[in-house]
Protein backbone atom coordinates (compact mmCIF):
# COMPACT_ATOMS: atom_id res chain seq x y z
CA UNK A 1 0.00 0.00 0.00
CA UNK A 2 1.30 3.45 -0.58
CA UNK A 3 2.37 5.73 1.89
CA UNK A 4 1.45 9.59 2.27
CA UNK A 5 3.28 11.81 3.97
CA UNK A 6 1.25 14.77 6.10
CA UNK A 7 3.29 17.71 7.38
CA UNK A 8 1.04 20.17 9.14
CA UNK A 9 1.26 22.10 12.45
CA UNK A 10 -2.37 21.87 12.46
CA UNK A 11 -4.16 19.45 14.17
CA UNK A 12 -7.95 19.28 12.69
CA UNK A 13 -5.61 20.15 9.17
CA UNK A 14 -4.03 16.72 10.03
CA UNK A 15 -6.69 14.92 10.52
CA UNK A 16 -9.02 15.86 7.46
CA UNK A 17 -6.38 15.01 5.40
CA UNK A 18 -5.70 11.23 7.17
CA UNK A 19 -9.05 11.15 6.44
CA UNK A 20 -9.49 11.55 2.73
CA UNK A 21 -6.03 9.48 2.62
CA UNK A 22 -7.71 6.42 4.17
CA UNK A 23 -10.83 7.54 1.56
CA UNK A 24 -8.31 7.13 -1.03
CA UNK A 25 -7.08 3.29 -0.22
CA UNK A 26 -3.71 4.94 0.72
CA UNK A 27 -1.66 4.48 4.22
CA UNK A 28 -0.89 7.93 6.04
CA UNK A 29 1.65 9.60 8.65
CA UNK A 30 0.73 12.50 10.19
CA UNK A 31 3.38 14.95 12.39
CA UNK A 32 3.26 18.25 13.07
CA UNK A 33 6.60 19.33 12.36
CA UNK A 34 9.21 19.41 9.72
CA UNK A 35 11.75 17.71 11.42
CA UNK A 36 10.28 14.91 12.85
CA UNK A 37 8.82 13.96 9.51
CA UNK A 38 12.34 14.34 7.48
CA UNK A 39 13.19 11.46 10.77
CA UNK A 40 10.97 9.54 9.78
CA UNK A 41 11.64 9.43 5.87
CA UNK A 42 15.01 8.67 6.64
CA UNK A 43 13.55 5.36 8.08
CA UNK A 44 11.34 4.80 5.21
CA UNK A 45 9.97 6.20 2.03
CA UNK A 46 7.06 7.93 0.98
CA UNK A 47 5.00 7.66 -2.32
CA UNK A 48 3.51 11.60 -1.81
CA UNK A 49 4.02 14.26 0.25
CA UNK A 50 1.72 16.81 2.06
CA UNK A 51 3.01 19.71 3.32
CA UNK A 52 1.92 22.75 5.07
CA UNK A 53 4.41 26.43 3.76
CA UNK A 54 4.61 28.02 6.99
CA UNK A 55 5.19 26.03 10.31
CA UNK A 56 7.35 26.78 13.63
CA UNK A 57 10.93 25.90 13.59
CA UNK A 58 11.90 24.41 9.99
CA UNK A 59 9.02 25.69 7.02
CA UNK A 60 7.92 24.07 4.64
CA UNK A 61 10.57 25.37 1.71
CA UNK A 62 13.08 24.27 4.45
CA UNK A 63 11.79 21.04 4.62
CA UNK A 64 11.56 20.63 0.76
CA UNK A 65 15.09 21.57 0.30
CA UNK A 66 16.02 18.92 3.13
CA UNK A 67 14.07 16.53 1.82
CA UNK A 68 15.36 16.70 -1.73
CA UNK A 69 18.84 15.33 -0.43
CA UNK A 70 17.39 12.09 0.90
CA UNK A 71 14.77 12.25 -2.21
CA UNK A 72 15.22 13.53 -5.44
CA UNK A 73 11.82 11.89 -7.04
CA UNK A 74 9.03 11.71 -4.71
CA UNK A 75 6.25 14.46 -5.62
CA UNK A 76 4.84 16.75 -3.00
CA UNK A 77 1.92 18.67 -2.89
CA UNK A 78 2.28 22.33 -1.05
CA UNK A 79 -0.99 23.49 1.36
CA UNK A 80 -0.76 27.14 2.77
CA UNK A 81 -3.18 29.50 3.95
CA UNK A 82 -0.53 32.36 3.55
CA UNK A 83 0.48 31.98 -0.41
CA UNK A 84 2.61 34.16 -2.59
CA UNK A 85 3.94 34.35 -6.01
CA UNK A 86 7.52 34.32 -4.69
CA UNK A 87 6.72 31.32 -2.49
CA UNK A 88 4.61 29.28 -5.08
CA UNK A 89 8.01 30.04 -7.50
CA UNK A 90 10.47 29.01 -4.88
CA UNK A 91 8.49 25.49 -4.38
CA UNK A 92 8.23 24.46 -7.52
CA UNK A 93 12.22 24.53 -8.23
CA UNK A 94 12.23 22.31 -5.59
CA UNK A 95 9.81 19.92 -7.24
CA UNK A 96 6.42 20.55 -5.69
CA UNK A 97 3.73 19.13 -8.29
CA UNK A 98 1.12 22.03 -7.27
CA UNK A 99 0.11 24.33 -4.65
CA UNK A 100 -3.12 24.65 -3.15
CA UNK A 101 -4.38 27.31 -0.84
CA UNK A 102 -6.12 27.07 2.33
CA UNK A 103 -9.17 26.36 2.70
CA UNK A 104 -8.94 23.81 0.05
CA UNK A 105 -11.59 21.95 -1.57
CA UNK A 106 -11.86 18.32 -0.63
CA UNK A 107 -12.76 16.95 -3.99
CA UNK A 108 -10.26 18.59 -5.72
CA UNK A 109 -7.31 17.87 -3.42
CA UNK A 110 -8.65 14.26 -4.17
CA UNK A 111 -8.18 14.59 -7.54
CA UNK A 112 -4.85 16.44 -7.06
CA UNK A 113 -3.20 13.31 -5.03
CA UNK A 114 -4.44 10.87 -7.68
CA UNK A 115 -3.04 12.67 -10.33
CA UNK A 116 0.22 13.14 -8.77
CA UNK A 117 0.66 9.50 -8.14
CA UNK A 118 -0.41 8.79 -11.48
CA UNK A 119 2.33 10.87 -12.97
CA UNK A 120 5.22 9.53 -10.28
CA UNK A 121 4.00 5.93 -11.81
CA UNK A 122 4.32 7.31 -15.08
CA UNK A 123 7.39 8.43 -14.97
CA UNK A 124 8.67 5.26 -12.88
CA UNK A 125 7.26 3.22 -16.05
CA UNK A 126 8.63 5.63 -19.01
CA UNK A 127 12.60 5.14 -17.86
CA UNK A 128 11.92 1.52 -17.09
CA UNK A 129 10.87 1.41 -20.50
CA UNK A 130 13.43 3.37 -21.58
CA UNK A 131 15.79 0.69 -20.18
CA UNK A 132 14.09 -2.36 -21.45
CA UNK A 133 14.13 -0.41 -25.07
CA UNK A 134 17.54 -2.68 -26.13
CA UNK A 135 16.04 -5.70 -25.06
CA UNK A 136 15.64 -8.89 -27.82
CA UNK A 137 11.57 -9.57 -28.36
CA UNK A 138 10.48 -13.14 -26.74
CA UNK A 139 9.34 -16.36 -28.24
CA UNK A 140 5.66 -14.76 -29.10
CA UNK A 141 2.77 -16.43 -27.32
CA UNK A 142 2.77 -19.83 -25.08
CA UNK A 143 1.72 -22.94 -27.81
CA UNK A 144 0.91 -25.79 -26.86
CA UNK A 145 -1.48 -28.30 -26.69
CA UNK A 146 -0.31 -31.48 -25.30
CA UNK A 147 -1.13 -32.93 -21.83
CA UNK A 148 2.01 -31.73 -20.09
CA UNK A 149 1.15 -28.26 -21.59
CA UNK A 150 -2.61 -28.18 -20.92
CA UNK A 151 -1.59 -28.96 -17.08
CA UNK A 152 0.73 -25.60 -16.89
CA UNK A 153 -2.18 -24.03 -18.82
CA UNK A 154 -4.12 -24.93 -15.79
CA UNK A 155 -2.16 -23.67 -13.05
CA UNK A 156 -1.41 -20.50 -14.78
CA UNK A 157 -5.10 -19.94 -14.36
CA UNK A 158 -5.51 -20.74 -10.85
CA UNK A 159 -2.20 -18.74 -9.82
CA UNK A 160 -2.35 -16.02 -11.89
CA UNK A 161 -5.47 -14.36 -9.73
CA UNK A 162 -3.74 -15.09 -6.43
CA UNK A 163 -0.91 -13.02 -4.60
CA UNK A 164 1.17 -16.26 -4.51
CA UNK A 165 4.91 -16.46 -5.08
CA UNK A 166 5.56 -18.62 -8.10
CA UNK A 167 8.55 -20.87 -9.08
CA UNK A 168 8.96 -21.94 -12.41
CA UNK A 169 11.74 -24.38 -13.07
CA UNK A 170 12.44 -26.34 -16.14
CA UNK A 171 15.44 -27.02 -19.00
CA UNK A 172 16.67 -24.20 -20.57
CA UNK A 173 14.54 -22.96 -23.28
CA UNK A 174 11.32 -23.86 -21.99
CA UNK A 175 10.02 -20.92 -21.81
CA UNK A 176 9.70 -19.93 -18.52
CA UNK A 177 9.41 -16.10 -18.69
CA UNK A 178 6.85 -16.73 -20.92
CA UNK A 179 4.89 -18.67 -18.19
CA UNK A 180 5.56 -15.73 -15.67
CA UNK A 181 4.43 -13.07 -17.96
CA UNK A 182 1.22 -14.92 -18.93
CA UNK A 183 0.78 -15.07 -15.14
CA UNK A 184 1.08 -11.32 -14.81
CA UNK A 185 -0.80 -10.79 -17.88
CA UNK A 186 -3.87 -13.00 -16.34
CA UNK A 187 -3.58 -11.15 -12.76
CA UNK A 188 -4.60 -8.05 -11.10
CA UNK A 189 -1.55 -6.63 -11.36
CA UNK A 190 -1.55 -6.32 -15.21
CA UNK A 191 -2.13 -2.60 -15.90
CA UNK A 192 1.05 -2.35 -14.01
CA UNK A 193 4.95 -3.35 -14.89
CA UNK A 194 5.79 -6.67 -15.53
CA UNK A 195 10.13 -6.64 -14.63
CA UNK A 196 12.61 -9.43 -15.36
CA UNK A 197 15.82 -9.47 -14.28
CA UNK A 198 18.31 -12.16 -15.39
CA UNK A 199 20.21 -13.35 -12.38
CA UNK A 200 22.51 -15.13 -14.49
CA UNK A 201 23.72 -12.46 -16.63
CA UNK A 202 24.41 -9.93 -14.16
CA UNK A 203 27.52 -9.98 -11.86
CA UNK A 204 26.91 -10.59 -8.13
CA UNK A 205 28.39 -6.98 -7.18
CA UNK A 206 26.04 -5.11 -9.85
CA UNK A 207 22.90 -7.74 -9.34
CA UNK A 208 22.35 -5.92 -5.74
CA UNK A 209 22.07 -2.69 -7.33
CA UNK A 210 20.18 -3.65 -10.34
CA UNK A 211 17.46 -5.02 -7.92
CA UNK A 212 17.66 -2.60 -4.88
CA UNK A 213 18.14 0.70 -6.46
CA UNK A 214 21.14 2.66 -5.18
CA UNK A 215 21.85 6.39 -3.69
CA UNK A 216 24.23 8.46 -5.17
CA UNK A 217 27.91 7.91 -4.42
CA UNK A 218 27.31 4.97 -2.93
CA UNK A 219 29.75 3.43 -4.95
CA UNK A 220 32.39 4.76 -7.31
CA UNK A 221 29.73 5.67 -10.82
CA UNK A 222 27.04 5.90 -8.52
CA UNK A 223 26.51 10.09 -9.70
CA UNK A 224 22.86 9.56 -9.40
CA UNK A 225 20.05 7.95 -7.58
CA UNK A 226 18.50 4.39 -9.11
CA UNK A 227 15.51 3.26 -8.26
CA UNK A 228 15.85 0.12 -8.97
CA UNK A 229 13.85 -3.43 -10.60
CA UNK A 230 11.65 -3.41 -7.27
CA UNK A 231 10.91 -0.16 -7.16
CA UNK A 232 10.14 -0.20 -10.74
CA UNK A 233 7.84 -3.05 -10.35
CA UNK A 234 6.06 -1.54 -7.12
CA UNK A 235 2.48 -2.66 -7.71
CA UNK A 236 2.98 -5.31 -10.24
CA UNK A 237 5.46 -8.54 -10.92
CA UNK A 238 9.00 -8.87 -10.86
CA UNK A 239 10.39 -11.80 -12.75
CA UNK A 240 14.05 -13.36 -10.93
CA UNK A 241 15.30 -15.13 -14.03
CA UNK A 242 17.72 -18.32 -12.97
CA UNK A 243 17.35 -17.35 -9.47
CA UNK A 244 19.72 -20.48 -8.07
CA UNK A 245 22.99 -18.42 -9.98
CA UNK A 246 22.56 -15.98 -7.50
CA UNK A 247 25.22 -15.05 -4.65
CA UNK A 248 24.67 -16.02 -1.73
CA UNK A 249 24.69 -12.91 0.08
CA UNK A 250 22.49 -11.44 -2.14
CA UNK A 251 20.38 -14.18 -1.18
CA UNK A 252 19.96 -12.83 2.68
CA UNK A 253 18.98 -9.53 1.47
CA UNK A 254 16.35 -11.16 -1.14
CA UNK A 255 14.94 -13.20 1.97
CA UNK A 256 14.58 -9.70 4.23
CA UNK A 257 12.95 -8.33 1.29
CA UNK A 258 10.15 -11.27 0.75
CA UNK A 259 9.71 -11.60 4.55
CA UNK A 260 9.25 -7.42 4.67
CA UNK A 261 8.09 -6.48 1.76
CA UNK A 262 10.50 -3.70 1.87
CA UNK A 263 13.67 -2.84 0.82
CA UNK A 264 17.17 -1.27 1.13
CA UNK A 265 19.02 0.73 -1.45
CA UNK A 266 22.45 0.19 -1.62
CA UNK A 267 23.77 2.87 0.33
CA UNK A 268 21.13 3.80 2.28
CA UNK A 269 19.72 2.38 5.04
CA UNK A 270 15.90 4.12 4.43
CA UNK A 271 13.57 1.10 4.16
CA UNK A 272 11.38 1.57 1.42
CA UNK A 273 7.93 -0.43 1.03
CA UNK A 274 7.08 -1.92 -1.94
CA UNK A 275 4.48 -4.45 -3.37
CA UNK A 276 5.77 -6.30 -5.93
CA UNK A 277 4.51 -9.90 -6.73
CA UNK A 278 7.86 -12.23 -6.66
CA UNK A 279 8.21 -15.07 -9.91
CA UNK A 280 11.42 -17.01 -9.97
CA UNK A 281 12.61 -19.50 -12.15
CA UNK A 282 15.77 -21.79 -12.37
CA UNK A 283 17.02 -24.14 -14.80
CA UNK A 284 18.64 -26.02 -11.35
CA UNK A 285 17.87 -28.86 -8.81
CA UNK A 286 16.80 -25.93 -5.47
CA UNK A 287 16.36 -28.81 -3.69
CA UNK A 288 20.10 -30.36 -4.29
CA UNK A 289 21.27 -26.93 -4.34
CA UNK A 290 19.99 -26.54 -0.66
CA UNK A 291 21.67 -30.05 0.38
CA UNK A 292 24.98 -28.83 -0.92
CA UNK A 293 24.80 -25.62 1.15
CA UNK A 294 24.10 -23.48 -1.87
CA UNK A 295 21.18 -21.79 -1.81
CA UNK A 296 19.63 -20.93 0.91
CA UNK A 297 16.88 -22.95 2.75
CA UNK A 298 14.79 -20.62 4.09
CA UNK A 299 14.74 -18.34 0.86
CA UNK A 300 13.85 -21.81 -1.16
CA UNK A 301 10.71 -22.13 0.82
CA UNK A 302 9.98 -18.56 0.59
CA UNK A 303 9.92 -18.54 -3.00
CA UNK A 304 8.58 -22.40 -3.34
CA UNK A 305 5.18 -21.32 -2.25
CA UNK A 306 3.57 -22.39 -5.76
CA UNK A 307 5.77 -24.40 -8.49
CA UNK A 308 5.16 -24.81 -12.00
CA UNK A 309 7.56 -27.55 -13.64
CA UNK A 310 7.90 -26.83 -17.35
CA UNK A 311 8.41 -29.68 -19.71
CA UNK A 312 10.94 -29.92 -22.03
CA UNK A 313 10.12 -30.09 -25.88
CA UNK A 314 11.14 -33.98 -26.38
CA UNK A 315 8.23 -34.86 -23.85
CA UNK A 316 5.79 -32.83 -26.19
CA UNK A 317 6.73 -33.45 -29.66
CA UNK A 318 3.02 -33.01 -30.77
CA UNK A 319 3.64 -29.19 -29.94
CA UNK A 320 6.47 -29.18 -32.55
CA UNK A 321 4.94 -28.20 -35.99
CA UNK A 322 2.34 -25.28 -34.39
CA UNK A 323 5.42 -23.62 -32.73
CA UNK A 324 7.56 -23.80 -35.73
CA UNK A 325 4.80 -22.83 -38.01
CA UNK A 326 4.52 -19.80 -35.74
CA UNK A 327 7.91 -19.01 -35.80
CA UNK A 328 8.17 -19.21 -39.46
CA UNK A 329 5.20 -16.59 -39.74
CA UNK A 330 6.69 -14.23 -37.42
CA UNK A 331 10.11 -14.67 -39.29
CA UNK A 332 8.63 -14.66 -42.70
CA UNK A 333 7.16 -11.03 -42.00
CA UNK A 334 10.25 -9.64 -39.84
CA UNK A 335 12.15 -10.39 -42.97
CA UNK A 336 9.61 -9.33 -45.67
CA UNK A 337 9.12 -12.84 -47.33
CA UNK A 338 5.19 -13.23 -46.92
CA UNK A 339 3.26 -15.62 -45.33
CA UNK A 340 5.70 -18.92 -45.02
CA UNK A 341 4.27 -21.99 -44.18
CA UNK A 342 5.65 -25.94 -43.57
CA UNK A 343 5.48 -28.67 -44.96
CA UNK A 344 4.26 -31.98 -44.18
CA UNK A 345 7.24 -34.29 -44.08
CA UNK A 346 9.44 -30.89 -43.03
CA UNK A 347 7.34 -30.89 -39.94
CA UNK A 348 7.43 -34.82 -39.73
CA UNK A 349 11.16 -34.47 -39.60
CA UNK A 350 11.29 -32.12 -36.58
CA UNK A 351 8.89 -33.43 -34.71
CA UNK A 352 11.52 -36.65 -34.66
CA UNK A 353 14.39 -34.66 -33.49
CA UNK A 354 14.58 -34.56 -29.81
CA UNK A 355 15.75 -30.59 -29.45
CA UNK A 356 18.20 -30.41 -26.46
CA UNK A 357 17.83 -26.83 -26.89
CA UNK A 358 14.39 -27.15 -26.24
CA UNK A 359 12.04 -23.87 -27.25
CA UNK A 360 15.10 -21.49 -28.32
CA UNK A 361 16.82 -24.13 -30.59
CA UNK A 362 13.51 -24.80 -32.54
CA UNK A 363 12.89 -21.30 -32.98
CA UNK A 364 16.28 -19.95 -33.92
CA UNK A 365 16.44 -23.39 -36.34
CA UNK A 366 13.39 -21.61 -38.16
CA UNK A 367 14.77 -17.94 -37.95
CA UNK A 368 17.52 -20.00 -40.37
CA UNK A 369 14.91 -21.88 -42.24
CA UNK A 370 13.22 -18.34 -42.80
CA UNK A 371 16.35 -16.79 -44.39
CA UNK A 372 17.51 -19.56 -46.09
CA UNK A 373 13.91 -20.24 -48.04
CA UNK A 374 13.41 -19.56 -51.77
CA UNK A 375 9.86 -19.78 -51.83
CA UNK A 376 6.66 -19.57 -49.77
CA UNK A 377 7.32 -23.68 -47.84
CA UNK A 378 10.09 -24.39 -45.99
CA UNK A 379 10.30 -28.10 -47.33
CA UNK A 380 11.84 -31.41 -45.70
CA UNK A 381 15.39 -31.41 -47.27
CA UNK A 382 16.13 -27.50 -46.08
CA UNK A 383 14.94 -28.89 -42.48
CA UNK A 384 17.26 -31.74 -42.91
CA UNK A 385 20.27 -29.81 -43.92
CA UNK A 386 19.87 -27.45 -40.78
CA UNK A 387 19.40 -30.44 -38.18
CA UNK A 388 22.95 -30.71 -36.04
CA UNK A 389 24.55 -33.65 -37.55
CA UNK A 390 24.00 -36.87 -35.90
CA UNK A 391 20.11 -36.10 -35.70
CA UNK A 392 18.88 -38.22 -38.70
CA UNK A 393 16.77 -41.67 -37.51
CA UNK A 394 19.08 -44.56 -36.49
CA UNK A 395 19.49 -47.33 -38.75
CA UNK A 396 17.20 -49.96 -39.42
CA UNK A 397 17.96 -53.39 -37.06
CA UNK A 398 18.82 -55.61 -39.86
CA UNK A 399 21.86 -57.70 -38.14
CA UNK A 400 23.11 -59.33 -34.99
CA UNK A 401 25.46 -56.99 -34.11
CA UNK A 402 22.78 -54.45 -34.13
CA UNK A 403 20.83 -56.35 -31.16
CA UNK A 404 24.07 -56.07 -28.60
CA UNK A 405 23.08 -53.58 -25.75
CA UNK A 406 26.78 -52.22 -25.61
CA UNK A 407 26.72 -51.53 -29.25
CA UNK A 408 23.25 -49.16 -28.77
CA UNK A 409 24.00 -47.43 -26.07
CA UNK A 410 26.98 -46.11 -27.68
CA UNK A 411 25.01 -45.00 -30.33
CA UNK A 412 22.19 -43.04 -28.18
CA UNK A 413 25.36 -41.81 -26.17
CA UNK A 414 27.01 -40.52 -29.42
CA UNK A 415 24.14 -39.08 -30.97
CA UNK A 416 23.72 -37.06 -27.15
CA UNK A 417 26.73 -35.92 -27.07
CA UNK A 418 26.17 -34.88 -31.30
CA UNK A 419 23.12 -33.18 -30.02
CA UNK A 420 24.33 -31.00 -27.01
CA UNK A 421 27.28 -29.58 -29.14
CA UNK A 422 24.84 -28.90 -31.75
CA UNK A 423 22.54 -27.18 -29.10
CA UNK A 424 25.69 -25.84 -27.23
CA UNK A 425 27.01 -24.13 -30.64
CA UNK A 426 30.21 -26.36 -30.18
CA UNK A 427 30.83 -25.23 -26.75
CA UNK A 428 31.99 -28.09 -24.88
CA UNK A 429 31.38 -26.70 -20.96
CA UNK A 430 27.87 -25.75 -21.88
CA UNK A 431 27.44 -28.91 -24.02
CA UNK A 432 28.87 -31.01 -20.74
CA UNK A 433 26.60 -29.09 -19.07
CA UNK A 434 23.37 -30.01 -21.34
CA UNK A 435 24.46 -33.72 -21.05
CA UNK A 436 24.67 -33.05 -16.83
CA UNK A 437 28.46 -34.71 -16.41
CA UNK A 438 31.94 -33.03 -16.48
CA UNK A 439 33.53 -31.53 -19.12
CA UNK A 440 36.88 -33.82 -18.68
CA UNK A 441 33.66 -36.89 -19.08
CA UNK A 442 32.56 -35.27 -22.21
CA UNK A 443 36.55 -34.91 -23.53
CA UNK A 444 37.07 -38.69 -22.93
CA UNK A 445 33.89 -39.45 -25.43
CA UNK A 446 34.82 -36.84 -27.84
CA UNK A 447 37.88 -39.16 -27.74
CA UNK A 448 36.04 -42.64 -27.44
CA UNK A 449 33.75 -41.63 -30.46
CA UNK A 450 36.10 -39.67 -32.97
CA UNK A 451 34.48 -36.31 -32.72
Amino acid sequence: MKRVLIVDDDRHTRRVLQILIERLDLESAAFEDAETALHALEEESAALVLTDLKMPGLDGLGFMRRLRQLDTRVPVIVLTAYGSVEAAVEAMKLGAVDFISKPFDVDALELLIRRSLEMSRARSENRYLREQAHRAPGFGHIVGDAPPMREVFDLIGKVAPTRSVVLITGETGTGKELVARAIHEASPRKEQLFVPVNCAAIPGELLESELFGHVRGAFTGALTDREGKFGAADGGTLFLDEIGDMDQRLQAKLLRAVQDGAIERVGSNRRLRVDARLVSSTNRDLEAAVRDGQFREDLFYRLNVFRIELPPLRARPEDIPALAAGFLREFGREFGKGELTLEEHAAAALSGYAFPGNVRELRNLMERAAVLASGAQVDEALVRSLLPRGAEEAPPIDSAESFELTDAVGRAERRAVLRALAAADDSKPRAAELLGIGERTLWTKLKKYGL
